[in-house]
């Protein structure tokens, strides 16, 4: 496996606390991928890119207004915030997403500074991780594989909602039938050293 490159760049889709145990929509073990996508921004060459849901409070995706998840990451309250393990010092551009009340928006591609700024480095090849799975993680890979990136989906840092058995399994199988290529952390940044 290649080692990162100057021309790549890290996405981090939607690691905040809402989605994480405890939040208004929780992703089970959605906080596991904090440690790895921690190391992921400790590499020096990457650009590194984080989206968010940052809902107004009237969004369409809520149930109140017809839509089919419960309240969560609402515009400037703490459950729109990064999980607070992730090192947010790191990313150099935090692309928000969903902010129209009236459009639903799952992948990071929708809002448009994010490939206005992958264009502008040329950056060719990512690498995604965050939550969920089966949402917004796949809706990014997908949308990134249309515009003709390469891509690697780090596997060790991703997680899924899995509302109906094979979700995640059946999301990862689309990913892959796009082109994506899935990763661990260990396999390309090397393995950990365990502390003395």
């Amino acid at each position: 496996m290649d080692a990162p490159r100057a021309t790549d760049a890290l996405i981090v889709v939607d690691v905040q606390r809402d989605f994480c145990p405890g939040g208004a929509l929780a992703v089970p073990h959605g906080d596991e991928v904090v440690p790895p996508l921690d190391r992921w921004l400790q590499v020096k060459k990457l650009f590194k890119a984080a989206t968010r849901d940052w809902h107004p409070a009237d969004h369409c995706s809520f149930r109140r207004a017809g839509g089919p998840w419960p309240v969560h990451c609402v515009q400037n309250t703490p459950g729109a915030e990064f999980h607070p393990c992730l090192d947010t010092q790191a990313f150099d551009l935090v692309v928000s997403k969903a902010t129209d009340p009236a459009k639903d928006a799952y992948s990071g591609f929708d809002a448009p500074e994010l490939p206005a700024a992958l264009k502008a480095r040329g950056i060719r090849r990512l690498w995604i991780g965050g939550l969920a799975t089966e949402y917004c993680v796949k809706a990014t890979v997908l949308d990134a594989r249309k515009r003709g990136f390469e891509v690697f989906v780090i596997e060790d840092a991703i997680r899924g909602i899995e509302l109906k058995p094979g979700d995640i399994a059946a999301a990862c199988e689309e990913m892959a039938r796009a082109g994506a290529v899935f990763v661990q952390t260990g396999a390309v940044l090397g393995r950990k050293r365990s502390s003395p």
